[in-house]
């Protein structure tokens, strides 16, 4: 059986620890293979202090290499994914290809800005900027922690995080 890949996408600085860790967890032992990607290499930074090493630049990865991408939160990424256009492309393959697609916090801001939540049921933190891009992008929002919408999972804070990351593996299988 081959092993089943998810792509993590942080910030390359003030990303949520609990919202990269807490799901990678789940997915490791689930027997998923997790690889690392962000806007720039070396150690990306937690805002509680935690680091990770990033294997990919965002620029250099093929959806086909991923069963699904999720997209961890916190501050750094309003700063470093919200508007990025290869992160967008990148989600818009990996939809269309029948792929998970996923964000956690403030990032289904990035799913919504990359086109994919017209119409769709997802949710956000409680930030206003955060929730008017996702009204603004046509997303249908729940007052829900963990949101999923055929292969689009979104979750809204580190309090979700290990649900969050259960929800991704049940939309891969």
């Amino acid at each position: 059986m081959e092993t089943k890949k998810i792509l993590m996408i942080v910030a390359p600085e003030r990303f949520r620890d609990e919202e990269f860790f807490e799901p990678r967890d789940v997915f490791e032992k689930n027997g998923y293979q997790v690889t690392v990607g962000s806007t720039r290499l070396g150690k990306a930074a937690g805002v509680k202090g935690g680091s990770v090493d990033v294997d990919v630049l965002i620029d250099d990865v093929s959806a086909d290499d991923y069963d699904a991408i999720a997209i961890s939160g916190g501050g750094g990424s309003k700063a470093f994914l919200w508007d990025n256009p290869k992160l967008h492309a990148l989600l818009n393959e990996a939809f269309d290809k029948g792929k998970v697609v996923s964000a956690i916090c403030i990032s289904p801001v990035v799913l919504a800005k990359a086109g994919l939540l017209k119409g769709k049921d997802a949710t956000v933190f409680p930030d206003d900027a955060a929730i008017d891009e996702m009204k603004k992008a046509g997303a249908d929002l729940k007052d829900k922690a963990v949101v999923a919408d055929g292969k689009i999972v979104t979750g809204n804070g580190p309090e979700c995080a290990v649900e969050f990351g259960e929800a991704v593996l049940k939309a891969v299988s």
